[in-house]
């Protein structure tokens, strides 16, 4: 499936402020947030609804509502956390699955070293959240976790790309849609996203 660039003057705007080296993590953790918000709602767009009757002010009608318990929003951590309050504010109703990956000095390779989801996602529609898609190592490692759980669908939101990351989740995972804020130019020799934004993680918790 497509990387989906939701190319929006607020987005545009907004990962400006993030992209400044003088932007306070308070500032930083806010804008994160706004940005979330606003690419949940485009990644969303195709979430299954249920035809549903309820009753307004003036007489019963019938309309649709999501189906509950069918949203999972899945952060990678620890960066995927300060996505969590958007994605919440958005889909109070979701179920969470946090996915805790780190690189292996040796290998370079993502390794788990936490997992906790829900029961069952058999069906589930999910959502996993890391703010930077560089080489797409721990987007890869997650949704292959998830896949065991046989979900219905996953999506992945980030707040910017890099060239490679997307070839590599094109190859590993093409049936995942991903929702990006920016395409940016490259990736450094520190697999760094260029310009980037530097340590996403870094930034939203004050450890720079």
């Amino acid at each position: 499936m497509p990387l989906h660039v939701v190319d929006h003057p607020l987005i545009v705007h907004k990962l400006a402020i993030l992209r400044d080296k003088a932007t306070s993590v308070k500032k930083f953790r806010e804008v994160v947030n706004e940005i979330t918000l606003l690419l949940a709602y485009e990644a969303t767009c195709s979430l299954p609804m249920d035809e549903v009757e309820i009753e307004t002010p003036l007489c019963r009608t019938r309309t649709r509502m999501l189906k509950p318990g069918e949203v999972v929003v899945a952060p990678i951590l620890r960066a995927g956390l300060g996505m969590m309050p958007g994605m919440l504010d958005i889909l109070p109703m979701a179920r969470v699955a946090h996915i805790g990956l780190r690189r292996d000095e040796h290998t370079h390779l993502p390794v788990t070293y936490y997992m906790n989801m829900p029961t069952s996602l058999n069906g589930a529609n999910v959502l996993v959240v890391d703010p930077m898609l560089a080489t797409a190592g721990s987007m890869c490692a997650a949704i292959d976790l998830l896949k065991n759980a046989q979900p219905a669908s996953i999506t992945a939101i980030c707040l910017i790309a890099s060239p490679e990351g997307e070839q590599r989740m094109n190859k590993s995972h093409p049936d995942v849609s991903i929702y990006v804020g920016a395409m940016d130019e490259r990736l450094n020799e520190k697999a760094y996203i260029v310009p980037g934004l530097g340590d996403a993680g870094d930034r939203m918790f004050g450890t720079a």
